[in-house]
């Protein structure tokens, strides 16, 4: 019996579309049956509609499962989508599921938080020449700017803000006396070994995303065994989407080189790791305490059969993170399984 749920539950993703330009602002069951209503209509490509999901974490986006896969084949082949009339015939962007399914991605940044450290012109000009392909609105006065392109240039912005961040963190700390203090947010993690303030004057400093972060230390052996095979100490503070890690040499006699290996091998790691991740959020602040019990208990429940899953539980969100496909297919099932408890 499991072996015929895991066969379907692979071929979810062959029969799942994603839909990207649905508009913003209208009720979310409203949406969700008129993008139903499109997709289950013949002159559209469509067929019998098995799931619609939305909202999700990715604003105007929603995924559609249908019975069968050449429908799935059918719509997408069909280049232009637009919605009833009623939303203002939007145009819709439609896409096989996988971790490359958006066109294109709109984000908002401020970089203000870099004014002290850089010229912001200085920086926005850095960004144009290593990301070519993102679209750049000209920079506010306020530090923020809109960025347009691929989902993986996104991405790639992302990383070289973060490698940024890390670089002038590192410039930062090396012009100030060793007694300066490190600050913590509140869910920062506590380090797997202790570090007294002198070990931390010297070593390497590394700035990595949260979540990959995360998923790199519960989710891979190598996090750990490369910290052993190297003879390393690594503090990890966590603040937010940011993870700092101060990787120090364990034993006096330890080749100095050590730490700049290890930095360079969990940068890199990392940086790939970024890449195959995709992260699903599900909302507990606002929800009635026994929908949120609902919700955590689908979770804990659903985590021992999706090893390469990862369930981080805060107060008022649960963050799953995984592979694209597994990481959608543990949503689907965690929706599922609160629609069964609510009937």
């Amino acid at each position: 019996m499991a072996s015929v749920l895991n066969v379907k539950e692979s071929r979810a993703s062959e029969r799942t579309i994603v839909v990207a330009g649905l508009p913003i602002g209208l009720n979310d069951q409203l949406l969700t049956t008129l993008v139903k209503i499109h997709f289950e209509d013949t002159d559209n490509g469509g067929g019998v509609v098995e799931d619609v999901t939305y909202p999700t974490r990715t604003k105007g986006a929603a995924y559609v499962t249908f019975k069968e896969k050449t429908v799935a084949e059918n719509v997408v082949r069909k280049k232009k989508h637009c919605l009833a009339d009623m939303v203002g015939s939007a145009q819709l962007t439609v896409s096989h599921f996988s971790e490359k399914v958006f066109s294109s991605v709109t984000a908002v940044l401020d970089l203000s938080v870099f004014r002290s450290q850089i010229h912001l012109e200085s920086l926005v000009m850095d960004l144009k020449r290593e990301i070519p392909t993102l679209c750049l609105s000209p920079l506010e006065a306020n530090g923020r700017i809109s960025v347009q392109g691929t989902f993986l240039a996104i991405e790639k912005l992302k990383e070289f803000l973060l490698l940024k961040a890390s670089f002038l963190l590192e410039k930062n700390r090396n012009r100030q006396s060793p007694r300066g203090s490190t600050r913590r947010s509140s869910h920062s993690l506590k380090p797997p070994r202790s570090l007294t303030p002198e070990t931390m004057k010297k070593g390497e400093s590394l700035v990595l995303d949260t979540d990959t972060f995360l998923y790199l230390k519960k989710k891979r052996k190598v996090y750990e065994s490369t910290l052993r095979k190297f003879h390393v100490l690594c503090q990890e503070t966590v603040d937010g989407e940011v993870t700092t890690l101060c990787i120090k040499n364990a034993q006096g006699g330890s080749q100095p080189n050590n730490e700049k290996q290890v930095k360079e091998f969990i940068e890199k790691y990392s940086h790939a790791l970024h890449f195959e991740l995709r992260k699903e959020t599900f909302i507990l602040e606002g929800k009635e305490d026994k929908e949120k019990k609902n919700i955590k208990l689908a979770c804990e429940q659903l985590s021992s059969s999706y090893l390469q899953v990862l369930v981080n539980f805060y107060k008022t969100h649960i963050d799953v993170i995984g592979p694209p496909s597994d990481t959608y297919l543990f949503k689907k099932e965690v929706m599922e399984f609160i629609r069964q408890k609510v009937r």
